[in-house]
């Protein structure tokens, strides 16, 4: 309205609150008129701005932002964001985001979630176990920039999603007992006995702990059932005479996850007439389980030994064939003692002894033989007169004293004529 100030002066006062947030800008029209008649009138058009200062908080779009995260997940994975606006202008309208406690008693909010102070994202900095929790909360607050500063909160609620990351877990019968406890069967049961009943849990939740029970493996699988959903344990048939005392059930228990995990569950059953009886089996399935065990530590004894033997073997072939190629590529020498025994067997055999070696040769264009002996020259032999045979016919001298190749062949020391060589042969 206006109101006159000073003779011609008039001021333009409001006569209630503005709120910028609902009218931010008025126009007014100002006319002077005077006394004169008729009148003479002049108008004026002004613009008000109003001005703002921060009088409004900021207000989030929802008052509960629920959002979910899967188990394990990886760290610093984007869950969801959260968002605020402020009715104000510039910097009164700035909003920035913070994790604040839920509770006044609590020093530190969360460490496990993150939120950016610009966009408002809300992050996982860790993998979670649906196992150890199951949801979080934590309290989001956006405030202004203004002065002083307004804030408001809301909650965030992290719900953790179950993956099947669980294995089932057998309780009954125990599996960490050896043996495993027998479960007795009278001989006359009928079809539809129950022996046992298979217990086992999941510690995961929905279809992912919904548990199945199946026989995998019988020592008689046509005698036993077993309920798929119960997990009771049943013959199937009645028993006979000719079916073992000793039965092993091995039964598979597996879950509805994606993909399935299972556990098994191993279980005897003693097929029996008189419960009276009962320690007997008892004694006989410890010493079957003994049995099994040594007989496994056997086969591995004979494997070894038998690996043991192949190696030495082989190392036994391999240095005989290394020795043959030594033999055919060099010398063999005999010391003297050998020789001169050598020799003395020749003069009872009637012919040289069989591991002197020596070599032929035949040079060319000549028709006379040589033989060639290794060196060291022959040992010299102590002067005696030897015989052989039993008439005087067979009767031979040898030279008395001691024989060398000297002797024998001077102009050419280790070479003998066939001559020569004649001379020295026994007959």
């Amino acid at each position: 309205m206006m109101h006159s100030a000073y003779k011609n002066y008039y001021e333009l006062i409001t006569v209630s609150e503005l709120d910028r947030e609902k009218i931010a800008q008025y126009i007014l029209s100002v006319t002077a008129a005077d006394a004169g008649s008729p009148p003479l009138t002049t108008t004026q058009t002004f613009t008000v701005d109003i001005s703002d200062v921060n009088d409004n908080a900021p207000v989030f779009n929802q008052t509960l932002y629920v959002m979910y995260v899967h188990e394990n997940n990886v760290p610093t994975v984007l869950v969801g964001a959260v968002s605020a606006a402020d009715a104000d202008v510039g910097p009164n309208a700035k909003v920035t985001y913070s994790l604040v406690p839920a509770h006044p008693t609590e020093q530190h909010p969360c460490s496990c979630i993150s939120v950016n102070s610009e966009n408002g994202d809300v992050f996982v900095l860790r993998p979670l176990d649906y196992e150890q929790v199951k949801q979080i909360e934590v309290l989001v607050s956006a405030s202004d920039a203004g002065s002083p500063a307004l804030s408001s909160n809301v909650t965030v609620r992290l719900v953790v999603v179950d993956e099947n990351d669980n294995a089932p877990l057998v309780l009954y019968p125990s599996q960490d007992t050896s043996p495993l406890s027998s479960e007795l069967v009278p001989m006359s049961a009928e079809a539809g006995y129950l022996i046992t009943k298979v217990v086992a849990v999941d510690a995961d939740s929905g279809q992912n702990s919904w548990l199945s029970y199946h026989l995998l493996r019988a020592t008689d699988p046509g005698l036993f059932v077993v309920g798929v959903q119960s997990g009771e344990v049943r013959l199937r048939r009645p028993v006979t005479e000719r079916d073992p005392m000793k039965q092993k059930l091995v039964v598979l228990v597996r879950d509805n996850g994606q993909p399935p995990l299972s556990a098994t569950a191993s279980l005897s059953a003693l097929l029996l007439s008189d419960f009276s009886d009962v320690r007997l089996p008892h004694s006989s399935l410890a010493a079957e389980d003994d049995g099994d065990s040594l007989t496994m530590y056997l086969i591995i004894s004979l494997v070894f030994v038998s690996l043991l033997f192949l190696a030495s073997m082989a190392t036994f072939v391999l240095h005989k064939m290394c020795k043959r190629k030594e033999l055919k590529g060099g010398h063999v020498f005999y010391d003297a003692g050998n020789l001169q025994s050598s020799l003395a067997d020749a003069a009872t055999a009637g012919t040289l002894p069989h591991p002197y070696c020596y070599e032929i040769s035949l040079t060319t264009g000549s028709g006379n033989s040589e033989f060639k002996f290794l060196k060291p020259i022959l040992p010299s032999l102590p002067p005696q007169h030897c015989t052989m045979g039993r008439g005087t016919d067979d009767e031979q001298d040898f030279p008395c004293g001691p024989i060398t190749i000297d002797d024998v062949a001077p102009d050419n020391p280790g070479m003998l004529s066939v001559e020569e060589f004649n001379s020295l042969s026994f007959k």
